[in-house]
């Protein structure tokens, strides 16, 4: 479940409940084209606002449609406590992995960190990802910590934000050096995929491939086996990957949820809103420069 391409899926609303249905079916959309697994509960699945049982129903429902295809869960939470316990329930509901952020209000230190995934790796009966996302928690993962928190007995992949262009090749192999053999290297940021993908990451950690689930499929194979196409690919969804670092992914994709007819109304919870007017338009526009939509 580590190589190739893990597709997040939005966790849509439905005023104050999940919408389950809309869910499923872009579990099964994801599945159905092929995507090595699928991430539930990541920041497009909104696993901040979501309570304990709503957690669970969503990582249920996902495993039940994603078919086969491995389900990694994220169990953020600001206090261990609840991370170890989130970490309970998608063990028995099916989860094949654990998505691990070091989510914070007060900003959390290196000790503080590694005593989150010390905690969570020796309760964990399935394979720990070690979800670097500083621009939602405020904590930044030097290379060095990264290799100190991978050699911990579970950590089976890296999920790292986006690096500027032209810089992947030499991340990735600093990554390298520090990393574990065996464990996998992830990208997330989707307009940062090809060339890292290209540069050596294993897996792409992909919030299109919750909508657009062959469309990453294509840009992911040809990145991973060095065809040239994959810079084409990559450019051709440039008019989406604008809108994905002024926005935000998840207000895009919640916005294009609803433009392609997968939502209706406010699929987002408050006092998160979709984008509306201009904005809207906008998305709708990049959409069918990017070919995604007829």
């Amino acid at each position: 479940m580590f190589t190739g391409v893990c597709a997040f899926p939005l966790t849509p609303m439905a005023g104050d409940a999940v919408d389950m249905d809309t869910l499923v079916n872009l579990v099964r959309n994801a599945a159905d084209a092929g995507v090595e697994s699928l991430g539930i509960l990541g920041s497009t699945g909104l696993y901040p606002y979501l309570d304990r049982r709503e957690r669970c129903e969503v990582i249920a429902a996902a495993v039940a449609a994603a078919n086969g295809v491995p389900v990694i869960a994220g169990i953020g939470a600001l206090r261990t406590r609840d991370a170890l316990r989130y970490a309970e329930d998608a063990q028995e509901a099916g989860a094949a992995a654990l998505l691990v952020a070091p989510v914070s209000y007060h900003r959390l230190t290196e000790q503080e960190v590694l005593s989150l995934y010390t905690e969570v790796t020796s309760h964990a009966r399935i394979p720990v990802v070690v979800y670097d996302n500083p621009g939602t928690t405020g904590f930044t993962f030097s290379d060095e910590f990264h290799g100190r928190i991978a050699h911990l007995p579970g950590v089976a992949a890296v999920k790292i934000p986006p690096m500027p262009a032209g810089t992947a090749a030499e991340r990735v192999a600093a990554l390298r050096t520090v990393l574990p053999e065996g464990v996998a290297l992830g990208i997330s940021g989707d307009w940062a995929a090809a060339e890292a993908l290209e540069a050596g990451c294993d897996l792409w950690f992909s919030v299109l491939a919750g909508l657009f689930p062959s469309t990453a499929r294509t840009l992911a194979d040809a990145a991973l086996s060095g065809r040239d196409t994959a810079a084409g690919h990559a450019m051709a969804l440039e008019p989406l990957w604008e809108l994905f670092r002024r926005y935000g992914s998840l207000r895009v994709v919640a916005t294009a949820a609803g433009i392609l007819g997968h939502t209706t109304g406010p699929v987002l919870p408050s006092p998160l809103k979709v984008l509306e007017g201009d904005d809207a338009r906008r998305v709708e526009k990049a959409l069918r420069r990017s070919g995604l939509l007829g």
